[in-house]
């Protein structure tokens, strides 16, 4: 549990939202904020208050990986269908530290190039540094959500890419990285609200694409997807956790916490200095 930003919250963000064996995502209101007992107003407030923890222990675990060597990093996978508010878990909530000590990637479409390859070998390319917070705006789960659902590989790979990622996960945690990995949970109601709404705002046209509508018409396909990617994929050393998107405040509320308690258990330091402090200040008042 966090210290300063837990104090509207009934329970550990993590305990509530992991998805377990038995986990029904049907069973999930997507309107839901479990664990949190206040309302927007408040949530406002204590993303400021967990935006100043998460600053701090990104630049602590950025400046122990420049000096202590250490192999620790984050990497937060964010998968949703279209609307569900990755981009404002970029900007809101990993846009609060130091940018510098953030690697993002949007993985779109696979070029030529990429097709060419094992489809992990562009996410490998870019899994996060020492020290730095990564962050995939979709991933490698596209390959087993719209290539299950669009039948984009036959049905043979498609099971045999569930076990890669366990695989490809387990060699990542083994090597100092958390993964967080969350899919944010809307309601197609609430996808059609922020759909139309950009329809009806030319500062959104650029947001808006037809082909969401498209995918909107195979929403039972998806979910079922996903549910078959919860069942194969959250493990132990990388579970799954589902944030109720429909409240964008309560999903950036939520994400924010997760990647608070992955950098909790880091722990990162500040590291000591490598010089004689009180010598170097006698040098600098003499200078």
């Amino acid at each position: 549990m966090t210290a300063q930003s837990q104090k509207h919250w009934t329970g550990d963000v993590a305990d509530l939202l992991r998805v377990r064996p038995g986990f029904i995502l049907a069973d999930v209101d997507p309107r839901s904020t479990p664990g949190y007992v206040q309302n927007k107003k408040h949530a406002v407030d204590d993303l400021a208050s967990g935006a100043m923890q998460l600053d701090e222990y990104q630049e602590r675990l950025f400046a122990q990986s420049r000096v202590d060597a250490t192999d620790a990093s984050v990497l937060l996978v964010l998968q949703a269908m279209d609307s569900a508010g990755k981009g404002g878990i970029v900007r809101h909530v990993v846009g609060s530290v130091d940018p510098q000590g953030v690697q993002l990637t949007a993985f779109k479409k696979p070029t030529p190039e990429e097709l060419e390859h094992d489809f992990l070998w562009r996410i490998e390319k870019r899994v996060p540094e020492p020290g730095f917070i990564g962050v995939f705006d979709r991933s490698h789960y596209e390959d087993v959500l719209i290539g299950r659902v669009r039948n984009l590989a036959e049905p043979a790979e498609i099971e045999r890419r569930y076990d890669a990622i366990n695989a490809f996960e387990k060699s990542l945690v083994d090597s100092g990285t958390r993964v967080v990995k969350v899919m944010l949970n809307i309601s197609p109601e609430e996808q059609k609200a922020r759909l139309g709404e950009r329809l009806e705002r030319p500062d959104k046209y650029w947001k808006y694409n037809p082909g969401d509508v498209d995918e909107r018409m195979l929403w039972d396909d998806y979910m079922s997807a996903y549910q078959v990617v919860f069942e194969r994929t959250s493990t132990e050393h990388a579970p799954w956790f589902v944030v109720p998107a429909d409240r964008k405040w309560y999903a950036r509320l939520a994400v924010q916490h997760l990647l608070l308690e992955a950098l909790e258990d880091i722990d990162p330091r500040w590291p000591a200095a490598t010089f004689d402090v009180e010598a170097e200040k006698a040098r600098l008042a003499a200078s």
